[in-house]
């Protein structure tokens, strides 16, 4: 995952109006967030398993572990990286995230069920 963007790393006030004008609702805004975040964690998550794998042995010591500069850079490094939340709030606050809401059409508009547009018709 690359976050080259400017996040910030710590967290910051936000108006919570503001936050829910896209969605209209603030309720519908922290289920997108929060599903954004969720993914944010759990690709970054595959990422440090997977550069940690390199390092694993059958055998671990703790002096080894203690020894192994390199795996410690790594865990740093993602320790000191902004947390998913607020890349999910960055990104929802420069357009970056698509959704759509259950029962939405593409355009945002949720369709009528049958039944109902008939009797909107008077039929």
């Amino acid at each position: 995952m690359d976050i080259s963007k400017k996040v910030p790393v710590n967290t910051i006030t936000r108006d919570v109006k503001y936050l829910a004008e896209p969605t209209g609702n603030i309720y519908k805004t922290v289920v997108i967030l929060y599903k954004r975040a969720n993914q944010i964690a759990l690709q970054l998550k595959k990422e440090l398993a997977k550069k940690l794998e390199d390092f694993r042995t059958d055998r671990d010591t703790m002096d080894e572990v203690f020894e192994n500069r390199e795996q410690i850079e790594i865990s740093k490094y993602y320790e000191k990286l902004p947390k998913p939340d607020l890349i999910a709030i960055s990104e929802f606050e420069e357009g970056e995230l698509y959704y759509r809401m259950a029962g939405q059409d593409e355009t945002g508009v949720s369709p009528l069920p049958e039944k109902k547009q008939k009797a909107d018709k008077g039929e």
